[in-house]
């Protein structure tokens, strides 16, 4: 494993994948919607539905399922589990 990963966005999971959300590049107001709803660093991120064109696609956080359009998820970038050994924990966290 490589020192220097690099996250990749979460528009690039395909339907069933999960990934462990890193950060959140948006405007503070855009980030902090997106958080209220469960989207916050070290939670766990599956992809789930995608419309027939591709967008928006659905992601299941925290419990609940959010349409995101492709704009917005490569906004926020996730880590992989083989990139982030701690992704186990994200889900023991969730309350």
């Amino acid at each position: 494993m490589s020192s220097n990963k690099r996250a990749s966005d979460l528009s690039g999971l395909r339907a069933g994948e999960r990934a462990v959300l890193h950060h959140i590049d948006l405007p503070s107001g855009e980030a902090q919607r997106l958080m209220e709803l469960g989207f916050l660093p070290g939670a766990s991120v599956e992809a789930a539905l995608f419309a027939p064109g591709g967008d928006p696609r659905v992601y299941r956080v925290d419990g609940a399922e959010i349409a995101l359009r492709r704009e917005t998820a490569r906004k926020l970038l996730v880590l992989t589990p083989a990139e982030a050994p701690c992704s186990e924990s994200a889900d023991a966290v969730r309350i």
